[in-house]
């Protein structure tokens, strides 16, 4: 099974939890005189089952990217670290480009001359430069994991 798989199986293992979550707690109590629609009990035993699972594919997709090396980004490991910072990072100084520019503030425009004017603290167009860059940076890691994912068969 190839890496990718694997992940597409983590997804899905992650969205029927939560369905079962949903299913649980929808049959939980019910009524006296009535029935619930699903025995909660057996949807429990169906949930540790598919943790189960997802505990086990998280175990092999981590050995996995530990042990995959990608040329100059290190391990897979080391990638995915990588691109969560830049993320975050990109994310930084769009926000902040964008409290400069004045986005968020409610709509506030000055209404007379007398009134303060308002400045920007931080220059706009090398934020929104920088963040191109960011942005071209994470596109090109992005593809290089995701290229990693469907060559890199997974460890047991």
């Amino acid at each position: 099974m190839k890496l990718a798989e694997a992940l597409s199986l983590r997804a899905d293992a992650v969205r029927r939890i939560e369905q079962l979550r949903t299913r649980i707690v929808g049959n939980a109590r019910y009524q006296e005189g009535e029935e619930p629609a699903e025995n909660a009990a057996a949807l429990l035993g169906e949930a540790g089952e598919v943790l189960a699972e997802y505990e086990a594919l998280i175990r092999r997709i981590n050995r996995t990217n530990a042990a995959t090396t990608i040329g100059a980004d290190g391990t897979l490991t080391d990638a995915l670290a990588r691109r969560d910072t830049l993320r975050l990072q990109h994310s930084v100084i769009t926000d902040a480009a964008d409290a400069a520019v004045g986005r968020n503030r409610g709509g506030y425009t000055r209404q007379l001359r007398s009134e303060l004017k308002i400045l920007s603290a931080l220059p706009v167009a090398e934020l929104r430069a920088q963040a191109d860059g960011l942005a071209a940076q994470l596109r090109e890691l992005d593809v290089r994991i995701q290229r990693a994912n469907w060559e890199v068969d997974l460890l047991d």
